[in-house]
């Protein structure tokens, strides 16, 4: 298990990048949330089985078919088990 903490930047506010995050991390059983910060960039902290965060990491680099991901930074941080769902934060 592992967590990891995702800065997401490129065209990915106002395009339903966080629901879609949400549906991805429910459907690979991953716990967490994300969030739109002020700065334009969407942030992702996600916990799970480490093949099923880099799925959801992978996704992120595309992320839903109206976004313009340029980069996507991934931090891994120690594993809390802190999580009972995925949800966006706002």
């Amino acid at each position: 298990m592992i967590r990891v903490h995702l800065t997401i930047s490129g065209k990915v506010q106002g395009v339903f990048f966080r629901t879609h995050t949400q549906e991805k991390a429910e459907e690979f059983d991953v716990k967490g949330w994300v969030a739109n910060e002020a700065d334009g960039t969407v942030t992702v902290v996600a916990e799970g089985p480490e093949n099923k965060i880099r799925d959801l990491v992978d996704w992120c680099h595309g992320g839903p078919s109206t976004a313009q991901v340029n980069k996507v930074e991934v931090d891994q941080l120690p594993y809390t088990e802190e999580f009972d769902d995925f949800h966006i934060r706002y």
